[in-house]
């Protein structure tokens, strides 16, 4: 290990280097080091690596930026603490996330949103102070916004950064406002591939536990009637996909009462109540328990009454995921 100490040691001080390809040839070597033996992960971060490795994030060559990305990914599985206390981290991954449709390199800009959801995967401390970063928050939808020339890796990875953010429930106000619900509604209609679909709704169904989402949700186009669609039978929708759908309506009607409530019946009315049903009957232990509990609500069973509309076996069924329904 000592050696490996002294080869890191070397490697870091050329990271300082006046010559470009000596630091090119350092970060190639600790990007390959930090993969291939996690041990080699704390001794990086304890040379002092990092500031120069995210430095190297606002480098015009792609091929710096690529390395130094995948760097600071790979250190993120076991050195969160390192990086998100290092000051400017947050800032350079940033930089290249809000540059990603101009001249950040794609591969770059992929490392740098898989690096946000691997800060955010497990230490809840950490979402709000990401949560706060409004470049990388509005840079991350943006992502989604072009999805048409967005790699579908670095959608996939936005999506999971965003979902990571959003468990933090004071950080879904500032991301509506900063058009996360328009830009989810655009991906989850436009784009169809059933993985991206079933992000895209883990994350609506997150957004949708905030008092402002009602609102946000009537004004995208489509609205509660997409997620109505993805429960109707006829649409032939995931189970992960459904589910999420279905957290989404459920986390929508208890922020916003009886009102949105209403909303939602009138929007599940045609061929979505069998999709609720669907969910109640045969998805996930979770979903189950949240479809059982929107039924109760939309057939007004919680207070004896039922909606005689709503209670008709007339209509159209589906369900969702495990680690992408929102809570």
């Amino acid at each position: 290990m000592e050696s490996e100490r002294r080869t890191v040691r070397t490697l870091v001080s050329k990271l300082s280097s006046v010559s470009e390809a000596a630091r090119v040839d350092a970060l190639c070597q600790l990007r390959l080091m930090s993969k291939q033996d996690p041990q080699t992960r704390p001794v990086i971060s304890e040379a002092g690596a990092i500031p120069y490795i995210a430095e190297t994030l606002y480098s015009s060559s792609h091929t710096s930026q690529e390395n130094a990305a995948a760097t600071l990914l790979n250190l993120s599985i076991t050195e969160k603490e390192p990086l998100m206390s290092t000051r400017g981290v947050l800032d350079a991954i940033a930089h290249v996330i809000s540059h990603h449709a101009t001249t950040s390199s794609p591969a770059a800009v992929q490392s740098a949103a898989a690096t946000i959801h691997s800060l955010l995967s497990s230490v809840d401390a950490y979402r709000p102070v990401v949560g706060s970063k409004r470049e990388i928050v509005y840079s991350l939808v943006d992502i989604l916004r072009c999805h048409v020339s967005s790699p579908p890796r670095t959608i996939k990875d936005a999506l999971k950064a965003l979902f990571a953010i959003a468990l933090h429930p004071l950080n879904r106000a500032t991301m509506i406002n900063l058009g996360v619900v328009p830009a989810l509604f655009s991906l989850v209609v436009k784009d169809g591939r059933v993985g991206i679909v079933e992000d895209a709704t883990a994350v609506v169904a997150q957004v949708a536990g905030c008092e402002d989402a009602a609102e946000a949700f009537r004004k995208a186009s489509g609205g509660l009637g997409v997620l109505a669609d993805l429960l109707d039978l006829a649409t032939a929708a995931s189970m992960r996909t459904k589910e999420n759908a279905v957290s989404a309506l459920l986390n929508l009607v208890r922020c916003g009462g009886e009102k949105v409530a209403a909303d939602v019946r009138d929007a599940v009315a045609f061929g979505a109540l069998d999709g609720i049903r669907d969910v109640r009957d045969g998805g996930s232990a979770k979903g189950r328990t949240k479809a059982a509990e929107l039924l109760k609500v939309l057939l007004g069973e919680s207070n004896g009454t039922v909606d005689v509309a709503l209670s008709s076996d007339n209509c159209s069924s589906f369900g969702s995921s495990r680690n992408h329904d929102s809570d």
